[in-house]
């Protein structure tokens, strides 16, 4: 029985990961770093080591890697007060009708690499939050000390605070660190293919989808098992 949705946010429920490009691309540009699609995909959505090997091979110190990185999340906050603020609501069209249509039964949580301030930004918008039981952030990991996605810890902390079992729960990532993650706590995994990711294989996953339509069929498939 399903009992728990555990969603990543950007690109899964808000389509925040063009405005996260951005903002990494408008930093490393002011290092000289050139930051291209294909880099974004490969280092953040793959990997998850950023860009920031690039800036410690031109001689950068940790401590000047730490500067960018947090400017970059800042420029990253202002992009998304800016849409707010120009009144876009940055959810995907159809996710919040889908959440009010799953939300009666079964629970939902998002677990996210951004920060919470960054998670209200996206959805100052709508009622996405309104559905969610809980946000399990950046933030949360830090303060635990623990490692990101690709790796497991945070699915594993959500589970553990939810008090429910990997096989109670189904993951939805849009990235192979995200699906690399929730594999590695024992989840199943749907992944939903972005405009970045379009045809990615995702070998792995439970279930591979395209657009939310189909997302919403595969879960309510689950429900009704």
């Amino acid at each position: 029985m399903l009992k728990a949705i555990l969603w990543d946010n950007d690109g899964v429920l808000s389509d925040t990961e063009r405005l996260f490009f951005e903002a990494n691309r408008r930093v490393l540009a002011g290092h000289g770093v050139a930051l291209s699609h294909a880099d974004y995909v490969a280092w953040y959505l793959e990997d998850h080591r950023g860009a920031w090997h690039v800036l410690r091979a031109r001689g950068h110190d940790e401590g000047q890697v730490g500067e960018a990185r947090r400017a970059r999340d800042a420029c990253y906050a202002q992009l998304l007060a800016e849409a707010g603020d120009a009144g876009q609501a940055l959810s995907f069209p159809g996710v919040e009708a889908m959440l009010a249509r799953l939300a009666p039964r079964v629970e939902m949580s998002i677990v996210t690499a951004s920060f919470g301030e960054h998670v209200a930004l996206a959805h100052r918008h709508g009622r996405v939050l309104d559905y969610i039981g809980s946000v399990f952030a950046r933030e949360d990991g830090l303060r635990a000390g623990l490692r990101p996605k690709p790796h497991p810890d945070a699915y594993l902390n959500a589970l553990d605070r939810l008090g429910l079992r990997a096989g109670d729960c189904v993951a939805v990532e849009d990235s192979p660190r995200g699906l690399a993650a929730a594999r590695a706590a024992g989840l199943r995994c749907i992944a939903l293919r972005s405009a970045l990711l379009p045809g990615y294989a995702f070998e792995g996953a439970w279930r591979v989808v395209d657009g939310h339509a189909a997302l919403e069929r595969t879960l309510e498939g689950m429900l009704a098992a």
